[in-house]
């Protein structure tokens, strides 16, 4: 068994996707991000990098307990726990990774920037925007990213990419056609409307952004006077 500890945010979905896809029984433990539960000293022990998603597999390797963090390396170690969903030819597994980190390193919307800050804003729209090409460019030669077959570079980059026309607008979707077709496919996944159901449950559990304590909210972003500098 798989405990998952998470919300809602689109980090934890992948794996929510990733589990429903690989068959895995799991149990999930929500963690209330926006009222700081990631800092409480039990957590921490999973991973003193206080984020989620974190997973404690119960038979890891060995058929000891393992606990993994980081949504990346989740999906890694899922994908070599089940041998699904990454492929064990080397070239084409490498795509796939490839893919996988281009997710981790440069995909992300601005979802939580206060007022005042226009310049980081616009900068990094205009990051998303640019990472939102290459995968349309990607995606206009290849059915998935990796290449021929789904695998977990689709599943960590899903969560974000289905979220373009609600984050980077309309006229930006308007210009993705092979992206929006490959979000339309992956919707119609039954792992993946389980995942999404399951992600509806946990968001019912723990805090919305907008629910938040100003005060949790500055520890969360580090910022105020939790900020280091």
């Amino acid at each position: 068994m798989i405990k998952l500890y998470g919300m809602g945010s689109p980090n934890v979905v992948k794996v929510y996707i990733a589990l429903e896809e690989m068959g895995l029984s799991y149990e999930v433990a929500p963690v209330d991000v926006f009222t700081g539960k990631q800092f409480d000293a039990e957590f921490l022990k999973l991973n003193p990098n206080a984020k989620v998603p974190v997973i404690v597999d119960s038979d890891g390797p060995g058929g000891k307990p393992y606990t993994c963090f980081e949504s990346g390396a989740i999906l890694l170690y899922l994908a070599e726990k089940t041998g699904k969903f990454l492929s064990h030819d080397m070239a084409i597994k490498y795509n796939e990774i490839q893919w996988l980190m281009v997710q981790m390193s440069t995909v992300h919307f601005i979802r939580f920037a206060p007022a005042g800050n226009d310049y980081a804003k616009s900068r990094y729209t205009t990051q998303a925007i640019r990472v939102s090409e290459v995968i349309e460019t990607r995606l206009a030669h290849h059915a998935y990213l990796g290449g021929a077959h789904y695998s977990v570079a689709d599943m960590a980059t899903y969560p974000w990419a289905r979220n373009i026309p609600a984050l980077l607008g309309e006229p930006v979707a308007s210009k993705l056609p092979h992206t929006m077709k490959w979000v339309a496919t992956i919707n119609e996944r039954p792992a993946v409307k389980a995942a999404l159901a399951k992600v509806d449950a946990v968001r019912a559990a723990t805090t919305a952004f907008d629910k938040a304590a100003a005060e949790d909210l500055d520890k969360v972003f580090g910022r105020g006077k939790f900020a280091a500098a």
